[in-house]
């Protein structure tokens, strides 16, 4: 899940607790604990999320991100050389 989405999601819950806090006739001092209490969870899920996702994902050794790095590299300047050949032949 992405910053922003999150972000509007949380925004969302929140605003339901603080609508159902008000619609209860709780006390100002309710709605902001159980605001405060809410974003606290939702965050620590959200740390949760990113952190399974990290340590769920296979390390990847430090040569192969390099030699994929050559090989888009080198597909770019192999295709910039098909098109100034092209055009050289004109």
């Amino acid at each position: 899940m992405s910053l922003p989405k999150f972000i509007i999601g949380m925004m969302f819950a929140l605003a339901i607790i603080i609508g159902w806090s008000y619609l209860d006739d709780a006390p100002a001092g309710t709605i902001l604990l159980r605001a405060i209490v809410c974003a606290v969870i939702i965050q620590a899920g959200y740390f949760l999320l990113v952190f399974a996702m990290i340590g769920r994902a296979t390390p990847t050794s430090a040569g192969k991100v390099r030699e994929a790095d050559r090989g888009t590299i080198l597909d770019k300047v192999a295709e910039s050389e098909k098109l100034s050949a092209r055009r050289s032949l004109r």
